[in-house]
């Protein structure tokens, strides 16, 4: 069978956004390959919140007893679904975590592992994985010849789909490896340089090297302020490399990629390692000075202009119609 396993990691009560959004994609490519998507949680999981994934696509949830947040015990719970058969592809979400089971996992079982994945498709009953490639110049089309294939994709590459439903929680018995218990979670800590994790935001207003200095980004910390709830700030390499901005706010090739509904690039010129990054926003706004900046071609609307300028008056305008 060309049933989907994919990995669910929970923290604090809920289910983490992208491991959500590859439910959703396993649905979908499991509907046409003719199999089933399964989640697979390791830990202290109530029935209801395993349960809660049938509503994105899960035939089925298994469960796992173990320490979650860890990379080893999850490589042997899944390990242990795949040997019992059934599975022809194991699909992740994306996130440090991710990588390190799906590697792990690859390892264990022999099998063929894309990572970096933005893209999957369904052909001749088989899948078919997209991972940009050359400095996300071109494409690299990814098939397996292994019994089981292994995809990791990035952050942000899969959208959630919400279907409706429950799906029914299947309790896995899974003998844990001696190496696989020797280390345990003493605390959780993310670095975030944002109370508002921009892998989640809203809403992102994002500075590069035209806002001049480490001091610019105050105009982009007032503009998210007036927009709240779940506003936050992000940076390109350039202004993170310089020490304007913390790296846990980084957004491009080689740092997190999102999806707001809104991305507003201030003095952002628009190199392709950022675009890959932020592409998927649903409404991109750009400021720059310089007509001919990259970022106006794929942005939705484009400002020319001095931002200094700019985004005090549109924060005040934000503050008005918010106080309206």
């Amino acid at each position: 069978m060309a049933n989907i396993l994919v990995y669910a990691l929970h923290y604090d009560g809920a289910i983490n956004k992208n491991s959500i959004g590859a439910v959703s994609e396993a649905a979908r490519l499991a509907a046409e390959i003719g199999g089933e998507a399964h989640a697979i949680v390791v830990g202290d999981v109530p029935d209801d919140l395993a349960a809660s994934l049938g509503a994105y696509g899960a035939a089925k949830v298994l469960r796992a007893a173990g320490p979650e947040g860890l990379a080893q015990p999850v490589v042997d719970a899944m390990a242990t679904a795949i040997d019992a058969g059934g599975y022809g592809y194991a699909l992740f979400g994306g996130g440090l975590l991710g990588f390190e089971v799906g590697a792990g996992l690859a390892a264990r079982l022999g099998a063929g592992v894309a990572m970096e994945v933005t893209a999957v498709r369904a052909e001749g009953g088989k899948l078919v994985a997209e991972r940009p490639i050359l400095g996300d110049s071109a494409i690299s089309e990814i098939s397996f010849r292994s019994p089981v294939g292994i995809v990791i994709a990035r952050l942000n590459a899969f959208e959630i789909k919400e279907t409706g439903g429950s799906a029914p929680v299947e309790d896995l018995v899974v003998q844990y490896s001696d190496f696989s218990t020797k280390a345990s979670m003493v605390q959780r800590g993310e670095q975030r340089g944002a109370d508002v994790d921009i892998e989640g935001a809203d809403i992102l207003v994002a500075g590069g090297r035209g806002l001049g200095a480490a001091e610019g980004f105050e105009l982009c910390n007032n503009l998210a302020s007036a927009f709240g709830g779940t506003a936050a700030v992000a940076a390109t390499r350039a202004v993170v490399d310089a020490g304007w901005f913390p790296y846990a706010g980084q957004i491009g090739q080689t740092g997190k990629t999102v999806a707001p509904k809104l991305y507003l690039a201030a003095g952002i010129s628009g190199a392709i390692q950022h675009k890959v990054g932020m592409q998927n926003a649903e409404n991109i706004v750009a400021i720059n000075k310089d007509a001919n900046a990259p970022i106006f071609e794929f942005s939705d609307l484009g400002i020319v202009g001095d931002l200094n300028k700019i985004l005090p008056k549109l924060t005040e305008a934000v503050k008005a119609k918010k106080g309206g």
